[in-house]
């Protein structure tokens, strides 16, 4: 069997070819994993050989960033740690019969100059964002070469609109990192109205939109609607317990201790409760009717499922306004956002009445939850996705072989 090298380019980027590597080690191929940027932990979750040594950068990388996040790459060294990786990559690449692309025009470059054959997952590009995709550009000089051998985006949008421009078979198979959830959804009783609170994964990043969170909740405590719902935060190990317990008692929340759980924290603020998890986001998301995030791929998954998305623009340099906006166009109209505010408070304000707004159409209007789940299906696809991905490259693969 063919022995495969995958290159991915960031958090949400890992997790899909994580995904993907394990379906290949499945059916008998050798995969081995290069994470571009950050420290590949899903690849570590699903045992996939990671490929010299990772570091983790607060950015998450180079993409979607302000102008600030920008110059903290550059600053912080990850321009040298990024050709560092491309030498490494170019050194290994003769180990390889394949190499699979998971992200956007850096792992498609690394690709390129290693001169190897290559599937891509175009998971950071979508036509949702302007009608139209305006691939940056050398991309579609990559995308034409004869040693692009399948292309495969994130929506059927986007693949109709690059087979007409590069004028080759683009496909949209579905999305690896909705498959684990399909088979589970109805594995959680919903009994109570539960909200899913996602911070997003980068640290020190994480830290300050955890604190916007905790600000919108204090108002909410002030309702007393709320005390009927079940608020849980999805926290990464980058936050600790130790920090969350120091930020929580400064501003006055009440620990509730006696909780057997060593991945849960439960605090009161006035009335409302509050549960704190760590390595739970995938029960979180199921369990939630409705989402508060601050987050990328989290986002994409409960729109994915579905659930309607409450977003709280912040400061980045991830999630900006920019980012969220850009979110907005990819996932559709059933991310809400408060976008245009005075001040904090305002912000709070607005982002409180769509709170209120989503839960009554959640629970009053049938209809809304329907077109939720045709507009899942529209942006992020059916299930099988690994499945029908790694099938589709393995006819290629077994083509190459027979000539």
């Amino acid at each position: 069997m063919s022995k495969i090298l995958i290159l991915s380019n960031g958090h949400g980027e890992d997790l899909s070819g994580s995904l993907i590597a394990n379906q290949f080690v499945k059916i008998g191929y050798s995969v081995n994993a290069l994470p571009i940027v950050g420290k590949g932990i899903h690849y570590e979750k699903e045992k996939i050989k990671i490929i010299g040594k990772t570091k983790e950068f607060s950015t998450g990388g180079i993409g979607y960033n302000s102008f600030k996040g920008r110059l903290t790459e550059i600053f912080r060294g990850e321009i040298i740690y990024l050709l560092k990786r491309l030498y490494l990559t170019y050194k290994i690449r003769k180990k390889y019969d394949y190499f699979f692309v998971v992200g956007d025009i850096v792992p498609l470059f690394f690709a390129w100059v290693c001169k190897k054959e290559f599937f891509t997952y175009l998971v950071a590009y979508s036509s949702h964002y302007e009608g139209k995709l305006r691939l940056p550009w050398p991309s579609k000089f990559f995308l034409l070469s004869q040693k692009a051998k399948k292309i495969y985006t994130r929506d059927s949008l986007t693949a109709n609109d690059l087979t007409l421009q590069l004028k080759k078979k683009v496909s949209f198979l579905g999305n690896p990192f909705m498959d684990k959830f399909f088979f589970r959804d109805k594995e959680l009783k919903k009994s109570e109205f539960s909200i899913g609170l996602f911070p997003g994964s980068r640290f020190p990043e994480i830290l300050d939109n955890f604190v916007l969170i905790l600000d919108l909740l204090e108002a909410l405590s002030d309702l007393r609607y709320f005390q009927k719902i079940e608020f849980n935060f999805a926290i990464v190990n980058a936050l600790s317990a130790s920090k969350i317990k120091e930020i929580l008692q400064n501003r006055k929340w009440v620990y509730l201790e006696k909780i057997k759980d060593r991945h849960l924290l439960k605090f009161q603020y006035k009335s409302l409760e509050v549960n704190i998890y760590w390595n739970n986001f995938d029960k979180i998301l199921l369990k939630s009717r409705c989402c508060i995030s601050m987050a990328g791929t989290a986002a994409e998954q409960a729109i994915g499922l579905g659930k309607p998305v409450i977003q709280i623009e912040g400061k980045g340099p991830q999630f900006t306004k920019s980012f969220a906006e850009a979110q907005r166009r990819l996932l559709g109209k059933y991310v809400f956002c408060a976008s245009n505010y005075k001040d904090k408070k305002d912000q709070i304000n607005q982002t409180i009445k769509l709170i209120i707004q989503v839960i009554y159409l959640i629970k009053l209007n049938n209809n809304f939850l329907i077109s939720c789940n045709e507009n899942a299906k529209k942006r992020l696809g059916e299930n099988k996705a690994c499945i029908k991905m790694v099938h589709d490259m393995n006819i290629v693969m077994n083509n190459d072989q027979g000539k």
